[in-house]
Order: C-alpha cells, then sequence, then structure tokens
C-alpha cells in the first residue's frame, strides 16, 4: 500500500526564510535561518551578513530537533533539564539535538511537515524569528507554537 506524505515544499521555505529574514532585521541582528522538509532535510537556509559562524550549525539543529521530537524545542528544554526525564536528551541525533529555543515545527492535519529554526539572539528572539518564518504559510500548515520560558 502507498502513502503520500505532505512535506513543506522549496516555494514554502523560501517564503519562511523571507519573513524571518525580515523580521530579523527589526531586531538588527544577523541571523542563521533554517527550513527543512518533513525528514529534516535543509530546504532553505540564511545567514545574515556578520552572522556568527557558529550559529549556522545551531539553526540547523534546532529545525533538525523540531522535526525529529514534533515539538518546539523550547519545549523540550525544561524536560532536558538535570533531574527532569529527558536530561541526557541533547546527546541524542548523534549530537544533533538542541534543547533550548528557535527550533519550532511545522504541522498539517497532525503530522509534522517541517520545521523552522532561527540562532543569533537570546532564545525570546531566536523564537520570534522563527514565529515570524511561520507567519508566511498558508492555512494548509499550522505552526506549532512553544511555550516561551520565562525567567525565575
Amino acid at each position: 500500500m502507498t502513502h503520500t506524505i505532505q512535506t513543506l515544499s522549496l516555494a514554502d521555505a523560501k517564503a519562511m526564510t523571507q519573513a524571518a529574514e525580515a523580521h530579523a532585521a527589526t531586531l538588527g541582528i544577523p541571523f542563521s535561518i533554517a527550513v527543512v522538509d518533513g525528514g529534516g532535510h535543509l530546504l532553505s537556509f540564511s545567514r545574515g551578513d556578520g552572522g556568527a559562524v557558529g550559529c549556522v550549525d545551531l539553526a540547523i539543529n534546532k529545525a533538525f530537533t523540531a522535526v525529529a521530537y514534533g515539538r518546539a524545542t523550547a519545549d523540550i528544554a525544561p524536560l532536558a533539564q538535570p533531574g527532569a526525564p529527558l536530561f541526557g536528551l541533547q546527546h541524542s541525533l548523534n549530537g544533533r539535538a538542541v534543547v533550548f529555543g528557535g527550533g519550532v515545527p511545522v504541522t498539517s492535519h497532525g503530522a509534522v511537515i517541517g520545521a523552522v529554526g532561527a540562532s543569533a539572539g537570546t532564545i525570546e528572539q531566536d523564537i520570534s524569528v522563527a514565529m515570524a518564518a511561520l507567519s508566511a504559510l498558508t492555512d494548509t500548515a499550522t505552526p506549532t507554537a512553544p511555550r516561551v520560558p520565562t525567567a525565575s
């Protein structure tokens, strides 16, 4: 039996990247922005002029983590702290798992069809840039908004 699998298109990924770039420009920070398909494969990537080299892998891996676990990386963060149920998760996915905010999955009809990852600012700024990317999507895909952690 064959199954059709929905995923983000290249056009979706480019529109998401452009929306994220526009929001990053308002912050005045050269962000790295990655969009991956439902299998975690890179569709679109952008690094702002002068952006930190270390943010490249972080953006890509935040998106990959969001696809792999089907949830925003900000939601994984509290579960991966010492003493929490998923402590050590950051060592999974061959070391690619990122357990802090900035990676957000995209779902359609309950299935993860891709994700965006953003890196360069604070966790809150990374999340806001990722969410801006999701604003470019049509009604067929739904962003899975993270719960933004608050400082205690």
